[in-house]
């Protein structure tokens, strides 16, 4: 498997890496299932499309559908040199996606850019 794109997890100021936290709290089938989707994000990269993939319209942001008995979700940029950094994950409860869990991931991004500068 040709893996082209690096994944990385959004580390807040403080260290604390949100995403990866809220891995590690799913149950183990469900993580087995979020690192093959991720194998296939970093194999595929920005080919790979619906239904794993889906642009969140008015935003920066592109979702992470793991599809299952939990619908879990992650959002996430692309960055320079094929790099895709996730920055928030949680399990979708309903069929419209919570604003809250967008703002979450909007905020993680405006804040890491602006350590960036």
């Amino acid at each position: 498997m040709n893996k082209d794109w690096t994944i990385e997890y959004y580390e807040s100021p403080s260290g604390n890496k949100p995403i990866e936290e809220f891995i590690n709290s799913l149950e183990e089938k469900a993580q087995v299932k979020v690192f093959r989707i991720f194998d296939l994000l970093s194999e595929f990269g920005i080919r790979l499309g619906l239904p794993r993939v889906k642009k969140l319209t008015g935003t920066p942001l592109w979702e992470l559908r793991i599809l299952g008995s939990e619908s879990i979700r992650v959002f996430y940029i692309t960055r320079e040199q094929k790099r895709f950094l996730l920055l928030h994950g949680f399990k979708k409860k309903t069929q419209k996606t919570n604003r809250k869990e967008i703002k979450i991931a909007v905020d993680r991004l405006h804040e890491y850019e602006s350590r960036r500068k």
